[in-house]
């Protein structure tokens, strides 16, 4: 796994699942599909299943929009447990409103805020909405999206926003899909490889967002943390009294329609790539083919032939800029690779799961193993 993710990986192994969206990020992801469709979200019901409703931007945002997003119903659910206590989460993204509306509220009781859920409601009236229409209870359990309570708030839901817990990621996607529901979601660009998230992807059921695994005014995407979120090996920044954490290889997945998707990637014949790519590694080496699969191998998206008809192998981080008019997703190394021991002598080969292998140039038996790859094939 390339380095720029230990920092989700690291979550993932120690649950460190609090990781805080700025509101900038869900913003500017709206704005995206509202403008391929200013109906995207008109007349329904949108559920935020892993908040903190007193201190989620998701909740701000869908809340502070709400008119002008013309939803039916907005439903907010916070997963309450007495870590949150503990980790004093309270300084990330607090807005006096809405902790003082659930504090000033008469059904608030401090002994069972920390091991009851809540749950945060607007509904169209007939008449404006805003943020101060907010209406809250607590839940029945403790407001795990798995449970039954939520459940049922999901079959009610048209569309499900939130950035899930990577550490559930898969048991949430699955939760997620396996109701049919529009979403837009926040993940890994390794989530791809997941044995039960790739045929989402390659059947087109879901795809990545508009922003997804690039750089905006030279930062990756950025996320709040606690203070005692460790440094070590991460990229910190202090501003205006908050801490954020800088993470690469993050963005988001949807099954909603936006105009990116449709965009076809600009491309070179074959001919041209081997004269004039910007990548020293085709003009020097052109495109050596696998040993252990039948296909080209296409260091950089953009590098892909346009002349070429056969498979190829292209990095993962192609799925962001996938047109289904323009390719089909045929598979996934992890699945298509042959084991390299039909192909190389004892010994002489690196092991370590199954990958794409190339020939070596200078070596009878030395092979040099790729990184996870998809294989695409252009589209007639």
């Amino acid at each position: 796994m390339p380095k720029k993710n230990d920092t989700l990986v690291a979550a993932q192994n120690k649950k460190s699942d609090e990781f805080y969206t700025q509101y900038e990020d869900i913003q500017r992801e709206v704005n995206a599909y509202l403008e391929y469709d200013p109906d995207t979200f008109r007349d329904k019901t949108v559920l935020l299943p892993c908040d903190d409703p007193e201190w989620s931007n998701f909740t701000r945002f869908f809340a502070q929009n709400f008119e002008l997003l013309g939803l039916k119903k907005l439903i907010s659910t916070s997963y309450a447990t007495e870590s949150k206590i503990e980790h004093e989460y309270i300084q990330l993204s607090v807005y006096d409103f809405l902790t003082d509306f659930e504090t000033s509220s008469q059904q608030y009781n401090e002994t069972i805020s920390p091991k009851r859920g809540k749950i945060f409601t607007l509904t169209r009236r007939n008449r404006k909405i805003d943020i101060h229409d907010l209406q809250w209870k607590y839940l029945d359990g403790d407001g795990d999206f798995r449970s039954e309570e939520v459940t049922a708030l999901r079959d009610e839901a048209d569309i499900i926003v939130t950035n899930p817990p990577f550490s559930l990621f898969r048991e949430f996607v699955a939760w997620v899909m396996g109701a049919n529901k529009k979403c837009l979601i926040i993940g890994n660009i390794n989530c791809i490889t997941y044995k039960e998230f790739f045929p989402l992807i390659q059947d087109n059921k879901i795809w990545t967002g508009c922003r997804f695994n690039k750089r905006i005014n030279g930062r990756n995407m950025m996320f709040s943390v606690p203070d005692s979120y460790p440094s070590s090996g991460t990229e910190i920044f202090n501003e205006n009294g908050k801490r954020y954490i800088s993470v690469a290889g993050t963005g988001w997945y949807t099954n909603l329609e936006h105009g990116r998707r449709h965009q076809p990637l600009p491309l070179m014949t074959m001919a041209d790539n081997l004269k004039f790519s910007k990548h020293k590694e085709i003009i020097e080496r052109g495109y050596p083919r696998y040993v252990n699969f039948d296909a080209i191998e296409v260091s950089y998206s953009d590098a892909i032939p346009s002349d070429y008809d056969g498979l190829m192998g292209v990095p993962i981080s192609f799925l962001n800029m996938y047109c289904p008019e323009q390719f089909e997703i045929i598979g996934i190394s992890l699945e298509l690779a042959e084991d390299m021991k039909n192909h190389a002598e004892k010994g002489e080969y690196m092991a370590g799961g199954k990958r794409f292998y190339l020939a070596e140039e200078n070596g009878k038996y030395k092979y040099r193993r790729m990184y996870d790859r998809l294989v695409i094939r252009r589209k007639p």
